[in-house]
């Protein structure tokens, strides 16, 4: 779909569609830039206040994930007002409004509209300094590859919804999905990250290769650094494999070296909220795994390098690195 979205000449028009970046960024100044991203969808999880925060957190990933720090929101409604109560609404703005606050990003308005199925998420507003934003187009050959949360939080949503696991026992993907990626951003930049995505819909794989070719590299993944959530191997081997998930195993092209189908479909799962993925130099990435530990981010594991084979994905097991 991106394809058919104009492309613009505007020198100010820092990042755009092009580079399947996670945000538009926009120069209003030497020194200053806005971030802007969009994103909502429909409940992943039983508890109206757990999803409007994981929307929350979502939304305003795209804009840690550039490196920027969020300004403000707006909310994004989508309700059948005929259906269900008005009250639940006001518990998922509630969930919104505590992410919002815990980013220090205020919540200035938003629209609604009456909608069979509900919906719901945010515009974001954020500020970077033009010469400290993380795109997709800057990972250089060597630069490690760090993972910030663990994957499969697309499986566990599928397995709720087929009544597989209760909201109960989804409390550990709630509490990785509605962590914020702050820390994690600021960590990336002060400690020298080349690039940077969040792990979202089109998955671990997906978003890596939107570096991969934004670039001009390769990659190579080792399946026994990779981060999962427990259990979520067990749930996709019942069935819980999202639709996204299979459609990232289809899209994107990968060179697997003794890797199981199962193992293929955890690196493909499509997320809600992930982690960041971050490349920093080798000589770096010390400094950033404290700062990462010292973030308390739900995971913070190198799983990969940067290679020279432009556009090529490899996933091995006890990769050298």
């Amino acid at each position: 779909m991106l394809r058919h979205v104009p492309g613009h000449h505007d020198p100010n028009v820092l990042v755009d569609a092009a580079t399947r970046d996670d945000a538009a960024v926009y120069r209003i100044a030497t020194d200053r830039a806005l971030v802007v991203t969009v994103d909502f969808f429909t409940p992943i999880v039983d508890d109206p206040k757990a999803w409007g925060a994981i929307a929350a957190a979502n939304a305003l990933s795209d804009v840690y994930a550039m490196g920027a720090k969020p300004l403000l929101a707006l909310n994004l409604v989508g309700w059948p007002r005929d259906t269900l109560p008005l009250e639940m609404l006001g518990e998922v703005l509630a969930g919104a409004q505590e992410v919002a606050t815990r980013a220090g990003c205020l919540i200035l308005g938003g629209h609604s509209i009456d909608d069979q199925e509900p919906k719901f998420g945010m515009v974001v507003v954020g500020e970077a300094h033009p010469d400290r934003l993380l795109t997709n187009t800057g990972a250089k050959v060597g630069d490690l590859i760090v993972l910030t949360k663990p994957l499969g939080t697309g499986i566990f949503a599928t397995a709720l919804k087929k009544g597989i696991i209760t909201q109960a026992e989804m409390g550990q993907a709630v509490e990785v999905m509605t962590t914020l990626n702050d820390g994690a951003a600021a960590a990336a930049l002060a400690h020298g990250a080349t690039a940077a995505t969040d792990v979202t819909g089109f998955g671990l794989l997906g978003h890596l290769r939107n570096i991969l070719i934004g670039s001009r590299v390769g990659a190579r993944l080792d399946i026994t650094r990779i981060p999962f959530l427990p259990g979520a191997g067990e749930l996709a081997a019942q069935g819980s494999v999202p639709g996204g998930t299979k459609r990232n195993l289809e899209a994107v092209p990968v060179e697997w070296d003794n890797i199981s189908e199962m193992e293929a479909i955890l690196c493909a799962d499509a997320q809600t909220s992930g982690g960041l993925l971050i490349t920093i130099p080798d000589d770096r990435v010390r400094g950033l795994m404290e700062a990462l530990r010292a973030a308390n981010t739900p995971a913070h594991r190198v799983i990969g390098e940067i290679t020279n084979e432009v556009g090529v994905l490899r996933v091995g097991r006890g990769t050298a690195l």
